[in-house]
């Protein structure tokens, strides 16, 4: 975790780090987008050129295909603190940010006025009003090529951030997974063994254990078979028996999910000052991937580069399908010690 200092004052800006994360991730979608016009158009060219030059129906046919595809690698689009939007609210978000600001607020009300008017269906006149939005207005974006998509989404989800009240611990490890599973997507053009994943928005209860981040794993139907469950431990003193409070929390969780199906991976984060090199080794093996930061947890503003290589590496091996949940295994001795 690197900080900006000058004259003993933190300068650091940690969340332009985060969301700048979150926002590369959604190349995969503006390069998906480009791919689709390509083919629903018959013809090549950058996304700039297809939107500069195509009519008002061309873009409104490159939208609905967009809108319909049936793609079966499709990446996921993510809001600003990292959980996935459905397919078509995807399209919908895409679209929106790069041709107008606040499609929530303000132009999801217009549509529906827009509905009312017209009996019009609303997907369907979601795509006609952004493709006369994007006719009318592209002349004054000039570009659509990815570097400028960047900062705009960059700048939505810097909004879609501030209006959602949210944990920033919790933050910061659902945008570590997103970039993980899309690591992976950029490098195979897939989720490998699964058709799509999802990531969900709060927390998940099973068998009255609560994780805090949470992917599910979408067969071809759309059907969850898996999912990877992350809670997050912080511990804001230094001594005491936390880690061996964890250690047991962590071997309940891993009870309840294994009672429910078998199928759902634990990963831990764990943010705790001078934690114990022998607790860290016991806590890996009980859970399938675990992320320890020895900070304070008013220190922890991002994931930094080790903890996402670690991250990305777990959820590619998991993600050729060849990595099994592991079993519960209890802990080879009873006591630890914080040091």
């Amino acid at each position: 975790m690197s900080r900006l200092e000058y004259g003993g004052i933190d300068l650091s800006h940690s969340r332009l780090t985060e969301l700048a994360k979150l926002a590369d991730q959604a190349k995969l979608f503006h390069d998906w987008v480009t791919r689709q016009f390509q083919e629903a158009l018959q013809r090549s060219g950058s996304l700039t050129q297809l939107l500069m030059e195509g009519s008002e129906e061309e873009i409104r046919k490159g939208i609905a295909f967009c809108y319909e595809s049936q793609d079966k690698n499709i990446p996921i689009l993510s809001d600003g603190i990292g959980r996935s939007y459905k397919h078509t609210r995807a399209c919908y978000y895409f679209f929106a940010w790069i041709i107008r600001d606040a499609p929530q607020q303000r132009l999801a009300p217009l549509i529906t006025r827009v509905v009312g008017a017209t009996g019009v269906p609303s997907k369907i006149t979601q795509q006609l009003i952004l493709a006369k939005l994007i006719v009318r207005y592209r002349a004054n974006v000039v570009t659509f090529e990815w570097e400028a998509i960047r900062e705009i989404i960059i700048d939505r989800l810097e909004g879609s951030r501030r209006s959602i009240r949210g944990h920033e611990k919790e933050t910061i490890s659902r945008t570590a997974l997103v970039t993980a599973f899309q690591t992976y997507f950029r490098k195979f053009g897939s989720y490998g063994a699964f058709a799509s994943v999802e990531i969900p928005e709060g927390q998940v209860t099973i068998a009255q254990e609560t994780f805090d981040v949470s992917a599910r794993l979408l067969d071809a139907g759309g059907e969850c078979v898996g999912r990877v469950l992350m809670p997050i431990k912080t511990r804001e003193t230094e001594g005491g028996g936390h880690a061996n409070l964890f250690t047991r929390d962590l071997m309940i969780a891993l009870n309840a999910i294994r009672a429910v199906n078998g199928l759902d991976y634990l990963v831990t984060v764990i943010v705790a000052r001078n934690w114990s090199a022998r607790q860290a080794e016991e806590i890996k093996t009980i859970v399938d991937h675990a992320v320890l930061f020895d900070l304070s947890p008013n220190e922890f503003s991002e994931f930094g580069e080790a903890a996402q290589a670690g991250l990305n590496e777990f959820i590619e091996t998991l993600l050729t399908g060849k990595l099994k949940p592991k079993k519960l295994e209890a802990p080879s001795t009873g006591e630890f010690e914080n040091t």
